[in-house]
């Protein structure tokens, strides 16, 4: 079984009951947040090994991470459709940065990610404008304005600079993988490093953006 099968395998598996549990919305929510936040700071444990302040500088990041999802989350239908929507941006960018930079290759972005090229980068910052396209076939009125594109877009970036942090993290400690939790892809951290600073950006664009 190749690695993209079984990469595949697993987001199949996981995405779907992801999905349900942010959708009901109860203790499961809560638990599976603070499960999040436990295996990545219990996967960033090399870094409390070698450098305490920034361990807790990301402690710190966790925190505030946990605490937007919560409030992007919300208690409405409208905020499950907004958690909805960031987490296809999150999806697609990075299924777009897999698939273009696989084909296109080319120059990588960064020493820390070689695998991570400009041609990725161009592909993630694309596909991320279709999420509006699959968030309105839940039947929601979701026009598609200016204002849409360039949330996408900035949301899109925010992702693939959070996935280049935390893959400078890994090349600083000379490490592959955060750890082997889910197969295909690594550790949590490995899945989740580029929803981590989305998620935060998400909550100031609700609270104080337009």
């Amino acid at each position: 079984m190749t690695n993209l099968t079984i990469r595949a395998a697993s987001s199949l598996i996981l995405a779907p009951f992801f999905l349900w549990v942010v959708y009901i919305n109860n203790i499961f929510f809560h638990f599976l947040l603070l499960l999040l936040f436990v295996i990545s700071l219990y996967e960033l444990k090399f870094v409390f090994i070698k450098n305490k302040i920034f361990y807790v500088c990301l402690f710190s990041l966790m925190l505030v991470f946990l605490f937007s999802a919560l409030e992007v989350r919300g208690n409405s239908n409208s905020d499950f459709y907004y958690f909805l929507w960031v987490i296809l941006i999150v999806w697609l960018s990075d299924i777009g940065g897999y698939i273009f930079g696989n084909i296109f290759k080319g120059p990588a972005l960064s020493k820390w990610s070689p695998k991570k090229t400009f041609s990725g980068l161009f592909g993630s910052l694309m596909l991320a404008q279709s999420a509006f396209v699959i968030f309105s076939a839940f039947g929601q009125i979701f026009e598609y304005t200016v204002t849409i594109f360039v949330t996408q877009f900035i949301l899109s970036a925010v992702a693939i600079l959070g996935d280049l942090f935390f893959s400078f993290i890994k090349r600083k400690h000379n490490i592959k993988d955060y750890s082997n939790l889910i197969p295909g892809h690594g550790g949590l951290l490995d899945r989740i490093d580029g929803m981590i600073f989305v998620m935060i950006f998400a909550y100031l664009i609700k609270n104080y953006g337009y």
